[in-house]
């Protein structure tokens, strides 16, 4: 049965010219990159190196990188790490409400436990947030604003350059979860006026298990992992060599194919999107129309529930999700979607599908064969219909 991978979003396969960079660290070069003797400073200078091309893709200099374990920890480190070093200057963060789990549940935790108020504000049916409404919001006590680059369920692009100015003019800091958009959109800190900015490998066809946060200098911040003196005594813990060589290796490839991939991306979620439309109806998009990243692609399906949808598909070899993978398993419907004002059983009935640059025109062929009989035989089935 043919297979086709439209969950680019959850994660990544790994490329070959990544893997190929791996290698050598697992077995011959394996020394740890804090000892002083050779191998250990051979494995030093693939950190190094990799540190150098990572900031050379987000136009700053390498000591602004941190390296991770992944997105996860460094949206942790952000926001967990500046509320405990600026607790003499207030206890206020802005997020929106549509951020990923990552940023929602820390700041969860430093409102419970530090006694912090987070303001979280609301979006508009494209999932933009408002730029009068977060100047509303900003307070003499706020210490960070939080908003994501671009949303990992619907692809819409907030206008972080804006909320950044803001930020600044403020004197607060500034961190934005950019796992969905690294490789995919042009990134530069300083232009953007960015202090904080989250990576993940395994979203630009690098390895799980690594990642990074630029961490601009002068910001306060206390590291939350304790023990060496490691990436600038931020991050305590034996670098992972293989996973920084190749997560440096898979972001230096997608910096140098990204506008190949935008134009190639773009062409394929136009292609599903125009051919689902014209072969069923009571289909809405999610997210904004234009303003979104390359290869995601929201729908709801009205009348049948997004889970089953998903089954069916699978037994067609074809891999889509019904939103984050990080809340799989959830029978709430999507909290972005519902912060949208998608109506619940819309929401409850939403396939993301996520284009990779090895997806092609054939494989959207195969889907729109497939995916139409697929819901209107669960929509004869449905109650709702």
């Amino acid at each position: 049965m043919r297979q086709i991978y439209l969950d680019h979003n959850a994660t990544t396969p790994v490329r070959k010219e990544v893997l190929e960079a791996m290698m050598p660290y697992f077995s011959e070069d394996y020394g740890n990159a804090s000892s002083v003797y050779s191998m250990g400073q051979k494995a030093r200078q693939a950190v190094d190196g990799a540190r150098e091309v990572i900031g050379n893709a987000l136009g700053t200099e390498a000591a602004d990188i941190i390296f991770t374990s992944g997105g996860t920890e460094s949206n942790n480190f952000a926001i967990k790490g500046v509320a405990m070093a600026n607790l003499n200057r207030g206890r206020h963060v802005i997020t929106s409400s549509t951020e990923h789990l990552a940023v929602l549940e820390p700041c969860g935790f430093i409102e419970k436990e530090l006694g912090f108020d987070v303001t979280y504000l609301p979006v508009d049916k494209y999932g933009l947030i408002d730029i009068n409404k977060l100047k509303e919001a900003v307070r003499k006590d706020t210490i960070l604003i939080s908003i994501m680059l671009a949303n990992n369920e619907t692809g819409t692009i907030q206008p972080v350059k804006e909320i950044a100015k803001i930020a600044r003019e403020n004197k607060i800091y500034f961190h934005t979860d950019a796992v969905q958009a690294l490789g995919k959109l042009p990134i530069d800190v300083e232009d953007m006026g960015i202090d904080m900015c989250s990576f993940s490998g395994h979203k630009v066809y690098g390895p799980k298990g690594i990642g990074a946060m630029y961490l601009r200098k002068g910001v306060r911040i206390a590291p939350f992992q304790h023990g060496g003196h490691h990436e600038r005594s931020k991050r305590a813990g034996t670098e992972n060599v293989p996973g920084i060589v190749g997560f440096a290796k898979a972001v230096e490839i997608a910096h140098k194919d990204m506008k190949k991939n935008d134009a190639h991306l773009k062409r394929l979620t136009k292609k599903m999107r125009d051919g689902l439309n014209k072969a069923l109806k009571e289909i809405y998009l999610n997210g904004h129309p234009e303003n979104r990243l390359p290869g995601t692609l929201n729908i709801s399906f009205r009348y049948i529930e997004g889970e089953s949808m998903v089954l069916n598909f699978d037994m067609k070899g074809i891999s889509a999700s019904t939103g984050s993978a990080c809340t799989s398993g959830s029978l709430e419907p999507s909290h972005v979607l519902i912060a949208m004002g998608v109506p619940p059983d819309m929401a409850q009935g939403s396939v993301r599908f996520s284009f990779g640059y090895e997806n092609t025109e054939a494989d959207v062929d195969y889907c729109l064969t497939e995916i139409p009989p697929i819901v209107e035989r669960l929509r004869k089935m449905s109650p709702l219909c």
